[in-house]
């Protein structure tokens, strides 16, 4: 007679998913973005305010490109950097055990995810070497040809904001195809930070020592965009 299996192991548990410095940079990630594309529409005086966000935008993206190396399990790149052919798997609902898709980003939103990041440090990259001839030039203009700053210039303005735009109205639309048609509520973890998930799902460190951590590379980064900011002064 085979022994009682128990119940406790298969119930499910709270897992601390999000760290608290990745749950404070998603949401401070969300409203520059949005400010800044409204600022951008409105530009006039408001372009002074369009700088600044994008200045804190670049210090977001520095932070978390060292994030993804040193932060919580599942705020790690190493978590969601999926290959191709396990994006494919995973839009043709082939799950195998050890996948964890459910815990931190899917491969469709690690995709989605690297993409904004990367569509945001060239929005900012271009920003900051932009000249729109009237009375906006970014700090580091001077660095570099009037050639390269008119297609940079350029491309911030038009085909970089349109993407941006789009990707931000795809990124809104997937959350509420979650919630409606999968049930998955993907925004409250990100305000807990926490997950009800299988019980022996890892979690992420999110101690003291992790926020510490975190605090400093942020006043670093802050201190680089600081002094990128000077050199236009």
């Amino acid at each position: 007679m085979s022994d009682p299996v128990d119940s406790t192991q298969a119930r499910p548990a709270t897992v601390r998913v999000w760290d608290l410095p990745t749950r404070v940079f998603h949401w401070g990630l969300a409203a520059a973005v949005v400010a800044q594309i409204v600022t951008g529409k409105l530009g006039g005086n408001a372009l002074s305010w369009h700088f600044r966000i994008g200045y804190c935008i670049l210090a977001l993206i520095g932070f978390r490109l060292l994030w993804g190396f040193i932060g919580g399990r599942w705020s790690r790149f190493s978590s969601f950097l999926y290959g191709p052919r396990t994006l494919l798997r995973y839009l043709r609902g082939d799950h195998r055990p050890g996948d964890h898709f459910e815990v931190g980003h899917n491969p469709l939103g690690s995709a989605s995810i690297f993409t904004m990041l990367g569509l945001l440090a060239l929005q900012v990259a271009t920003g900051l070497v932009a000249d729109d001839e009237i009375a906006t030039v970014g700090p580091l203009n001077r660095f570099v040809t009037s050639a390269t700053a008119a297609s940079a210039t350029a491309w911030h303005k038009d085909i970089g904001q349109g993407l941006l735009i789009t990707l931000v109205v795809l990124h809104v639309g997937a959350i509420v195809y979650y919630w409606i048609r999968k049930g998955q509520n993907l925004v409250r973890p990100m305000i807990t930070g926490d997950k009800l998930l299988p019980a022996g799902v890892p979690g992420s460190e999110d101690g003291r020592l992790n926020r510490i951590r975190a605090a400093a590379l942020i006043a670093v980064w802050a201190g680089i965009v600081a002094a990128i900011a000077k050199l236009g002064g």
